[in-house]
């Protein structure tokens, strides 16, 4: 067995074991504005409920390791002592991914990932619409663990109003665990689902992906993609240029004949399919044809 003294080791290797050993870990998808009412949203594995008398939950952003700075929902918190925490299940786990990107501060997350804003009905932090579950907080405590690079923040949040939707809800207004979906996270590149078990998903590009607030209104709006898809097709660097979507429909051409002529829902329905396979640039050509 490998012994090790946590000190004898880079924060980056300790931190890699740590989120590898203890897993899956909840996600606290934290929705914060700062004092002049810009919205924030970033998603926390450092996570878990505490009391139910009173309804306490617990979540810590630490410190950066790279070069020790805090992070905006951290700043908001402090700020305005209010935050909503929203649940991520399985069907926005890639537009939560997206939003993880470390975006300027005037960036609004809701946009990049394609996420509805719900305004809350006691504080001022918006909720997120696709959420099962919400849970608007005040912040009653914030308790720094440490000064370096790494160091975690505990913000303690007392729960004032909570939303449910009602169809995760099973016949005696009790939360079905098959119903809501929930995911959790994992070391590394993984998450885990209650019906699947373990699953990956590349994480976000560290040169920021476009989002989804960057797409042609018929991609953004499409009746097809769902907002997993939108959370790929967001987390690229930069559109396909032109020169080789034409190259692309050339190519494909005898395989798909009416590609130049088919509607956006062909063409959306097609662009599903190859991002199943994980080719996002394929799937970009088509719905840009």
């Amino acid at each position: 067995m490998l012994s090790i003294d946590p000190k004898s080791l880079p924060t980056s290797k300790l931190h890699g074991y740590l989120l590898s050993a203890v897993a899956p870990r909840p996600i606290a998808f934290a929705s914060t504005v700062d004092v002049d009412g810009n919205p924030n949203l970033s998603p926390f594995s450092f996570f878990n409920v505490f009391s139910a008398n009173p309804p306490i939950m617990i979540f810590s952003p630490a410190r950066r390791v790279r070069n020790n700075t805090t992070k905006h929902t951290l700043e908001n918190a402090e700020a305005t002592k209010e935050v909503v925490i929203n649940v991520v299940n399985y069907d926005m786990v890639h537009q939560m991914s997206l939003s993880s990107s470390e975006y300027p501060k005037d960036v609004n997350e809701f946009e990049k990932a394609g996420l509805t804003m719900l305004k809350s009905d006691v504080v001022k932090p918006f909720r997120v619409g696709e959420a099962p579950v919400q849970f608007e907080c005040k912040v009653n405590d914030i308790i720094k663990l440490g000064t370096e690079g790494g160091a975690g923040n505990l913000i303690i949040c007392e729960v004032v109003k909570l939303h449910i939707d009602e169809d995760v809800l099973d016949e005696n207004e009790a939360i079905d665990q098959k119903k809501i979906d929930l995911v959790a996270r994992a070391g590394g590149s993984y998450y885990s689902r209650a019906k699947d078990g373990f699953f990956e998903i590349p994480k976000p590009l560290s040169t920021l992906g476009i989002g989804v607030d960057s797409f042609p209104d018929h991609v953004k709006n499409s009746m097809i993609l769902t907002g997993n898809n939108l959370g790929v097709l967001g987390n690229i660097e930069e559109l396909p240029s032109t020169e080789s979507v034409n190259a692309f429909v050339e190519e494909v051409g005898e395989r798909y004949p009416n590609i130049k002529t088919a509607t956006h829902r062909e063409k959306h329905k097609l662009a599903q399919n190859y991002l199943s396979f994980g080719d996002v640039e394929s799937a970009w050509k088509i719905l840009l044809s």
